[in-house]
């Protein structure tokens, strides 16, 4: 699962997405936010095809409700 940079979500929503979603500690949140801010887009994590598909969903409906235009995709490895 990536995560794609844009002008508009917050950094800290990021993490708190990282860490709820993706369960991450927050260092590693942390660490993955600045590289999807400084480089576009970061990986999240390798999931079985059904659970990417539900955490990009997650993803997208946790930015939608807060009003954040956060976007994520998935990509075989």
């Amino acid at each position: 699962v990536i995560l794609h940079n844009d002008d508009y979500t917050t950094m800290q929503f990021v993490i708190e997405v990282l860490e709820g979603i993706f369960l991450k500690s927050p260092a590693e949140a942390h660490r993955i936010m600045m590289h999807v801010h400084t480089q576009g887009h970061g990986v999240c994590g390798a999931y079985p095809f059904e659970v990417a598909e539900t955490k990009v969903d997650q993803v997208h409906g946790s930015a939608r409700s807060q009003g954040f235009p956060l976007r994520a995709s998935m990509e075989e490895e």
